[in-house]
């Protein structure tokens, strides 16, 4: 019972299904926005960790005249203080090393380790596969 000069306060059942639906239209721009984002910025780490990890086997071929034999040959002489963790398997043991027989100098003494790729089976948003970045 309403009393001449008291007021109701509180939202209807209907004002607060428009809240509700204003959320939900919200939310369903935002989310593929932000899933995109940060798909996008492990791509980007991706891109960063190989280039540093390659520009690391290529100093260390050159300085010891040899390819590593591993990743942790990189981290024991210094070339890499730590190996990154792939930012699409979330592993640091997932790292797809390619070795070749072929020297990089004629001074080189023995082949190992050229290349380096994720181990990740997903394709990237530029429709290649991460193991072939």
């Amino acid at each position: 019972m309403k009393r001449h000069g008291q007021c109701e306060s509180g939202f209807t059942l209907v004002e607060l299904m428009i809240v509700m639906a204003i959320i939900g239209i919200l939310l369903m721009l935002a989310v593929p926005r932000f899933t995109t984002a940060i798909l996008h910025a492990r791509e980007a780490a991706l891109h960063e960790d190989l280039q540093t990890m390659r520009t690391a086997i290529d100093s260390y071929t050159m300085d010891k005249q040899k390819a590593p034999q591993s990743l942790d040959d990189l981290v024991q002489d210094g070339y890499l203080r730590a190996i990154p963790e792939d930012p699409m398997t979330h592993s640091k043991d997932t790292w797809v090393t390619e070795t070749s027989d072929d020297m990089s100098s004629v001074d080189q003494t023995e082949p190992g380790i050229d290349n380096v790729h994720s181990g990740s089976d997903e394709t990237g948003s530029d429709g290649q596969p991460y193991s072939s970045w």
